[in-house]
Order: structure tokens, then C-alpha cells, then sequence
């Protein structure tokens, strides 16, 4: 009987000498993406969507109590979509509505970087790659929008990090028919994030004030 276990491989981060550490909210930019009623109800709802809203809501909440800039991206997909920023179903959640002087910033893309004006917005809060502020990500979906837009801001030079209680996304058929469950899909998300991306915090009390 083959007794040998599985040891976990050292992360990319680790091979290449990459920084592990979490990054101070206080030192850093957050950005909520897509945190909007479109995940919340309907055909797009997501699995443990209200759980993650309410750690969006805290998380923000620290963040504005720490002076730390906030930028609100929503994705844009026409009107009458499940993702019509016009209405209802597209908006913001109330829980985490924008503040006078936070950025709102419209993608059409996962990647919130691309053909958008974020790495403007960013530039000019003094965050621009190599300033020493880092970037904080939270919202919908863990598996796309938070996963390319982690992706896009390493590939421009950014520091960026994930917590993990403030995303969610939803059960999806794998390619041999099996159902992969919503957990198993954000935990697999998060594992890849993980290993070069951005570092994850798995709360948002783990993330440093």
C-alpha cells in the first residue's frame, strides 16, 4: 500500500522571493469590485453572497475609519442585463454605497484594469507601482472579476491582496460533468491567487490595520 503523503509545493511568491506579508490597510488603497445587487438575487446569485457583502461592508468600514481611499468598480453590461448599472438589479450595494470623493470606476471587462480608468484614478492617489501604497481587492466573483483584476494589477507592477471572507461565486459544471461546489471553486481561486498573484487574507480581521 503506497503510504506516501502529498506535501504542499512552496508558492511561486516563496520561489521567486516575492513578499508574503499582508499589506496595512492603512497604507494601502482598497477596491470593492463589483459588489453589486446583480450577485445578490436572480440568475447571477452567488453562494454566501450576503456573508460576503456584510465583510465588504466592515471592511470598508476600517478602511474609511483608517484614511484609506476606496475605489468602487461595477461591471457594465448594457441595459436591461443583470448587470445594468442603471438599474436596480446593477447598482451598488446599499451596504457598501459610495461616499462623496470615492472613486466609482465602469468596467466591461474582468480585469478591472482593462479599458478602464483605474491606473489613472490610482496614479492620481499617489498609488501608482513603486509609490509603497498596495492595493486591497474584495468583491464578486471570487473565480473572475477578483481573480483577473489580482492578475492585471501584479502584470502592471502593483502589490496587490485579496481577503477571502469578502468575495463569494457560485457552483459551476466542471469539463467531465461534475458539479463543482461554490466553496471548492473560491477555495481553488483563492489557492491560485495565493501562489503568485496577490497574498490572501482570509479575513478581514487578518488583514493589518
Amino acid at each position: 500500500m503506497n503510504t506516501a503523503t502529498h506535501r504542499p509545493s512552496p508558492t511561486l511568491r516563496e520561489v521567486t522571493g516575492a513578499e508574503t506579508r499582508l499589506p496595512r490597510l492603512s497604507d494601502s488603497v482598497l477596491i470593492l469590485i463589483d459588489v453589486q445587487n446583480t450577485y445578490r438575487t436572480g440568475v447571477m446569485a452567488l453562494e454566501g453572497a450576503e456573508e460576503a457583502v456584510a465583510a465588504c461592508a466592515r471592511l470598508l468600514e476600517r478602511a474609511r475609519a483608517a484614511g484609506t481611499p476606496v475605489i468602487h468598480v461595477v461591471h457594465d453590461g448594457g441595459e436591461g442585463s443583470a448587470y445594468d448599472i442603471r438599474a436596480r438589479i446593477g447598482a451598488i450595494s446599499d451596504e457598501v454605497a459610495p461616499r462623496e470623493g470615492e472613486t466609482v470606476v465602469v468596467k466591461h471587462f474582468p480585469d478591472s484594469f482593462h479599458r478602464t480608468e483605474l491606473e489613472k484614478t490610482l496614479t492620481a492617489l499617489g498609488a501608482a507601482p513603486g509609490s509603497g501604497k498596495e492595493l486591497v481587492l474584495a468583491g464578486f466573483m471570487t473565480h473572475m472579476c477578483v481573480n483577473y483584476t489580482a492578475q492585471g494589477a501584479f502584470n502592471l507592477g502593483y502589490r496587490p491582496a485579496v481577503v477571502a471572507e469578502a468575495t463569494a461565486t457560485r457552483s459551476l459544471t466542471a469539463p467531465d460533468g461534475t458539479v463543482l461546489p461554490a466553496a471548492a471553486l473560491k477555495t481553488a481561486a483563492l489557492t491560485a491567487i495565493g501562489d503568485l498573484f496577490a497574498p490572501v487574507a482570509r479575513t478581514v480581521d487578518a488583514l493589518p490595520g
